[in-house]
């Protein structure tokens, strides 16, 4: 009996530990978001052949314009079967304004967006 108690209890005290490590990683990575402004959120799938040309013309006109106020441009990628994904990944580390993620992730951070 007490074998099993052990167990539990360091099955969720490991399980704890996971969360608070993914909530900190996840802090991290969204700080780099400006926490006021204006987002716009791109969904796509399978574009691989049209996604690169989009972003780069989008991105133009946001960066060299005259929109300053929109400076956080999430991409949010509906589970492509093709090469959508790595192409707008290659695209985020050339700016970075552009923040490529999952639409769950895309998701939680809407759910998680205080009002105020």
């Amino acid at each position: 009996m007490e074998f099993i108690l052990n167990t539990i209890f360091w099955t969720l005290a490991l399980y704890g530990l996971f969360e608070i490590i993914k909530n900190i990683i996840n802090i991290f990575t969204y700080t780099k978001l400006q926490s006021d402004g204006i987002y716009l959120i791109i969904a796509v799938k399978n574009q691989e052949e049209k996604i690169e040309g989009f972003l780069r013309s989008t991105l133009f006109k946001i960066l060299y314009g005259k929109e300053d106020y929109l400076k956080n441009i999430m991409i949010a990628d509906l589970k492509s079967t093709d090469k959508t994904k790595e192409i707008a990944k290659k695209l985020e580390l050339e700016y970075d304004c552009l923040k490529v993620t999952s639409w769950k992730e895309c998701k939680d951070i809407i759910d998680n967006i205080n009002e105020t």
